[in-house]
């Protein structure tokens, strides 16, 4: 049937100036293609950048502990015992020096002060200075902060038994660096006078032939002179308090933060999800039952049943409970999640699609599996990514109190603990281990958010 145009138009426009419009396609179709509930997930997780980068982060978490141990073969528990406390990036050339020997003969006097009689390593320090009014005898002290009037001088190393001797060597304990020495006079009945003088010294690394040679610092073949420089095995992260290498002690660190906190709430979580999906489906006084039950568990102490468990396992004092701490976060801590998933399931059973289901002859399993649980999926993974730094940090606080992990092994939680010890002095030993612990904890969090949103049947329908 012709279109008649407005008498006006045929006015405006002359005749044959608009043409019929032909066209093959007499139906346009806009389709969208077939996409199960997890295609649909993972395109929608896709599009959510700081998940995606988060999942990248934990994939190489998990590398970083699988196979960083093989392509870093150093020992988390062997010593260095030259480079002690050692920051990242700290200078690790020695100078080669000769053997020690004794100190038997006198420096010449010395008119004025306090100085440095021979050059300053970490063979030994030896000092010299001139008498001071009204010493009967001399105390030494040594600081690694700048000396003030006011302020401690820092470790007192000896005294020198007479006033005729004014000169003393340092031999205890010397470390690379800056070092503030302090002299005081002291009266006949050992109190301070205020005669001192006070010396900065820069220490330089020392190490003799045999050390060197002994511990493989130089080639097989080549031949070492006093004054030339070595250098010390490299430690990217540095050093601890013993002198064992951060790197391989984070990577084996990695290995027992992540299993208390990846096993440990996957196990409970999986527990209380099918506790509290029976407990909301069947309802009624079945419910009831396991409900009170729930109630029970979680009135239980935490700390106590840990130690219980402990015992049992015969784990005696200074020795690691991996074990009992994962038995007593998975018989403790599934109560939330058991609740949490029962609430859920009350609410979608009463669903029209979980009716109509039921009506078609779909059975108890089938029902749970294929509408209820994937209906409740944001619940669950939100409580898992809450569970995996609560047990991480459960883990830290019983390393700390001397339940978890002990010494030699090693644990973010228990390294970040040792840390806390030298955090003003050397701050890498606790830096590093929180920022692990830091990073983990914020990468599961943003994956959860990200897999809640991507999971959630409700915002399929919107879209």
């Amino acid at each position: 049937m012709a279109t008649q145009l407005p008498p006006d138009v045929d006015a405006i426009l002359p005749p044959g100036a608009l043409e019929p419009l032909h066209s093959e396609a007499r139906v346009q179709k806009i389709t969208r293609p077939s996409l199960s509930y997890w295609q649909d997930a993972w395109i929608r997780l896709k599009a959510n950048r700081r998940a995606i980068l988060s999942l990248y982060l934990i994939i190489a978490m998990l590398a970083f502990t699988l196979f960083g141990p093989l392509v870093w073969r150093v020992s988390p528990s062997a010593q260095d015992l030259q480079q002690v406390s050692s920051p990242p990036g700290a200078d690790r050339s020695a100078v080669i020096v000769p053997p020690y020997r004794p100190w038997t003969d006198a420096p010449p006097p010395v008119a004025r002060g306090l100085t440095l009689a021979a050059p300053a390593t970490t063979q030994y320090v030896r000092l010299a200075w001139a008498p001071l009014p009204g010493a009967v005898d001399y105390r030494i002290y040594r600081d690694i902060v700048p000396v003030h009037s006011e302020s401690a001088l820092g470790l007192p190393l000896g005294t020198t038994g007479s006033p005729a001797v004014t000169h003393y060597e340092d031999r205890l304990d010397l470390t690379p660096g800056t070092a503030y020495y302090s002299v005081v006079a002291l009266n006949a009945q050992g109190v301070e006078l205020p005669a001192r003088e006070t010396l900065r010294v820069e220490v330089d690394n020392a190490i003799t032939v045999a050390e060197a040679t002994e511990r493989g610092l130089a080639a097989p073949n080549a031949t070492l002179a006093i004054g030339d420089t070595v250098q010390y095995r490299l430690h990217p992260l540095g050093t601890d308090y013993l002198g064992r290498d951060m790197l391989a002690r984070l990577m084996q660190g990695a290995r027992v933060s992540l299993f208390i906190g990846l096993v440990a709430p996957l196990l409970y979580v999986l527990l209380g999800v099918a506790y509290g999906s029976i407990a909301g489906f069947v309802g009624g006084r079945t419910d009831q039952l396991m409900m009170r039950f729930v109630d029970f568990a979680i009135a239980l102490p935490f700390l106590l049943f840990m130690i219980l468990f402990k015992i049992a396992f015969g784990i005696g004092p200074g020795e690691s409970g991996i074990l009992p701490m994962v038995v007593a976060l998975v018989a403790l801590s599934w109560p939330g999640t058991a609740r949490l998933v029962r609430g859920q399931i009350l609410q979608v059973r009463e669903e029209a699609y979980v009716s109509a289901a039921r009506l078609l002859g779909g059975r108890t399993g089938y029902l749970v599996m294929r509408h209820m649980i994937p209906n409740t999926m944001g619940v669950i993974l939100v409580t898992l990514t809450f569970a995996i730094p609560s047990a991480i940090f459960t883990e830290a606080f019983l390393s700390f109190i001397g339940l978890g992990v002990a010494p030699p092994n090693a644990s973010w939680g228990s390294m970040s603990n040792d840390g806390i010890k030298t955090m003003l002095s050397h701050p890498h030993e606790l830096l590093f281990p929180a920022l692990m612990i830091s990073i983990t904890v914020l990468a599961f969090n943003l994956l959860g958010d990200g897999l809640r949103d991507a999971l959630d049947a409700k915002m399929r329908s919107r879209e």
